[in-house]
């Protein structure tokens, strides 16, 4: 068995090659292909949470989990927010192939289904972007959608001026091309932007349908659990919205959950899981004018997918350590 570390992980993992493992991952998930229990969450104290995500896929052929604690308060410390272990195992035998860090893992995979999304609904000529929030996946979502779209112009928000200043400071060394501003008025940053994604933490909506405008491209990724939302009403009523699992969607995004629970929305008002417009079964954006939106909680199939690849790339090129089990 592989022991892959997180430098292991950033090595084996580039955006690039995450966007197109993720894509075809997704391509299966809605093909029937994959076996995706929803996430299981267990408290650990306070606001923080174990969460246990099993799943299989059929291509590549594999299985195994995910154990990742949610601490909300670790950013303020210098830490991920996600921090856990992925184990993968093959299909033939049933043995344990892989273990390798989970944090930088989950946040590859989930900035990479968001530029898969961006790539596939986002308006072509999209090159204004928003990044509502300035941690980890603030930074990799930066990487998606630069790798998709021809962004010039980035807005950093967040509620602190100072943190938000310091992601563009360190966006701009890595992106030096790009005009980037930064501050806490999210209304105005939006009114301009082609691309939006919130990356936050946040219990309550940050982001309200009002200040939208037509056109847009929406990444809603930050809340994974049913009480936290960062999207008002307006937003899921002005937006086509897809999403990467329709159970998991209908059992764990708040938004919809409330909206559903009040009578206010029913699941027709959602157009479908990303991997069949991928496939080229359901169409995306149909209008220049339309507001597209990305609602991402993050499955399984996508962890497996890109273990699998890392750990593909370990074996071929000698990476990681050598563990008998």
């Amino acid at each position: 068995m592989k022991i892959l570390s997180q430098t292991d992980v950033a090595t084996l993992l580039p955006m690039t090659e995450a966007i197109e493992v993720v894509a075809r991952a997704m391509i299966g998930v809605s093909a029937g292909q994959a076996t995706l229990p929803l996430r299981n969450m267990i408290p650990v104290g306070g606001d923080n949470r174990m969460g246990i995500m099993p799943g299989a896929i059929g291509d590549p052929p594999c299985f195994g989990v995910k154990l990742v604690s949610l601490f909300p308060g670790n950013p303020a410390r210098g830490l991920s927010s996600h921090r856990g272990a992925m184990v993968l195992f093959e299909a033939e035998t049933g043995g344990a192939i892989a273990m390798m860090d989970a944090s930088l893992l989950t946040a590859i995979r989930t900035a990479a289904a968001s530029g898969v999304a961006t790539r596939i609904l986002a308006r072509p000529d999209a090159a204004s972007l928003v990044i509502i929030g300035n941690g980890e996946q603030a930074d990799h979502h930066l990487d998606a959608i630069c790798a998709v779209r021809p962004i010039t112009r980035l807005y950093v928000a967040g509620r602190s001026a100072g943190r938000a200043k310091d992601f563009a400071e360190k966006a701009a060394l890595k992106y030096p091309a790009l005009a980037i501003t930064s501050g806490t008025d999210i209304k105005t940053a939006v009114q301009d932007a082609d691309i939006v994604c919130t990356t936050t933490a946040s219990p309550t909506p940050i982001l309200f349908g009002d200040w939208i405008t037509q056109g847009t491209h929406l990444n809603i990724i930050g809340s994974s659990i049913p009480t936290m939302r960062e999207i008002d009403d307006t937003v899921v009523k002005r937006a086509s919205i897809w999403v990467d699992y329709m159970p998991s969607t209908l059992a764990q995004a708040g938004e919809i959950v409330d909206m559903i629970r009040e009578g206010s929305l029913t699941s027709a008002h959602l157009k479908g899981e990303i991997g069949t417009v991928l496939a080229g079964d359901l169409a995306g954006r149909t209008a220049q004018d339309e507001i597209t939106l990305y609602r991402s909680l993050g499955v399984a199939a996508q962890d497996l997918a890109t273990a699998h690849h890392i750990t593909m790339r370990a074996i071929a090129e000698g990476y990681g350590q050598d563990a008998g089990l």
